[in-house]
């Protein structure tokens, strides 16, 4: 198993190429950017960069939709990465959410999401491709690379173990909700003939580190209603039954959503009728020993997972933050390093 980072620095070309080295040297397995083309400097310029910096990083998308670029852009833009460094090129895909409807666009349906995933295998196999053109589109540079979907719906989660070679699970930290979304992927992956223990496993786990516990609560709300704005079946396994305002009249009172507000204690504030146990079913939260605590447990409770991706959340508003270690390093410290140096010490009492 190994750790990946989604927020390295992107304030420019260089100074991510310096941040992906940053990270590698720390441990990071995985380094990873989001495709948002009015928030964040292109991906596939940033990708290039960071992969001739490092040897042992892994780098992709996190994620790529087939809204804002074409499948076929997508697979080309892919192959250039994977040529350049082979077999550290990952693509995720998804639906876009965010970054397409600041464009006011609607995110991909799973329809399409799937269609485009074929296309892009396909294409990234070097296989020959029917698109009703006079000849079959073929890429001429064409590489191999993985691509993963991030799903956390059940139609969604059937869909990449039907098509994808692995899935971002990006449900929360409850156990019922990430069992759930597990079966679904073998469900998937078995109605389509494939092996479901062959499609690849990815967590992803917001992150909150705090030591100022009202805060830390407040903005675990925010995470919760964020997930429970587009997928309302994941409270089911807490048990309890939303006891507050409709999350809809919520909504119109935070921009763009709960998982991206400015100030993300003030949006979860407006949730304060949440348990504090619902809250943290679907994020990691409290100061940095009781993260690493919290970590420990998850991947002593998820060992198949390829990849977990602490998504790192802010606690303060922009600006406000206090000084302290940056994430990367952080994060590493706290949690990569002592669960490194813990599986060492079981490996070798064995």
């Amino acid at each position: 198993m190994q750790f990946g980072l989604n927020r390295l620095d992107m304030t420019s070309v260089q100074a991510f190429a310096e941040s992906a080295r940053e990270a590698e040297a720390l441990g990071w397995g995985y380094g990873l950017i989001p495709s948002s083309p009015l928030l964040a400097l292109d991906p596939y310029v940033m990708l290039a960069d960071g992969l001739r910096a490092t040897t042992t990083l892994t780098m992709g998308s996190l994620i790529e939709n087939p809204v804002m670029r074409s499948p076929a852009v997508i697979a080309g833009s892919t192959a250039t990465l994977a040529g350049l460094a082979p077999g550290r090129v990952m693509l995720g895909m998804g639906a876009g959410d965010t970054a397409v409807r600041l464009m006011g666009r609607r995110p991909a349906r799973i329809a399409e999401q799937e269609h485009a995933l074929g296309v892009i295998r396909s294409l990234l196999a070097g296989e020959a491709l029917d698109v009703g053109a006079k000849r079959p589109a073929r890429l001429r540079h064409a590489a191999p690379a993985d691509v993963w979907v991030a799903a956390g719906g059940p139609k969604t989660l059937e869909m990449a173990g039907r098509a994808a070679d692995g899935v971002f699970l990006r449900v929360g930290t409850h156990p019922g909700n990430i069992e759930r979304s597990l079966a679904a992927v073998r469900r998937g992956a078995a109605a389509a003939g494939r092996d479901p223990a062959a499609v690849k496993l990815v967590l992803i786990f917001h992150t909150v580190v705090c030591d100022e516990p009202d805060r830390a609560l407040a903005v675990a709300r925010s995470m919760a209603a964020g997930y429970l704005e587009y997928s309302p079946m994941l409270l089911e396994p807490t048990g309890w039954e939303w006891a507050g305002p409709p999350l809809h009249d919520l909504q119109s009172q935070v921009w763009p959503d709960f998982h991206h507000a400015r100030d993300l204690a003030a949006a979860g504030a407006l949730l304060s009728f949440m348990p504090a146990e619902v809250a943290q079913a679907f994020c990691v939260v409290g100061d940095w020993a009781t993260v690493r605590e919290r970590y420990a447990e998850l991947t002593a409770q998820w060992p198949d997972a390829e990849v977990i991706v602490p998504h790192p959340v802010p606690a303060w508003p922009p600006g406000e933050e206090p000084q302290g270690p940056r994430y990367i390093e952080a994060f590493a410290r706290e949690v990569i390093g002592p669960l490194d140096r813990k599986s060492t010490r079981l490996n070798s009492s064995h």
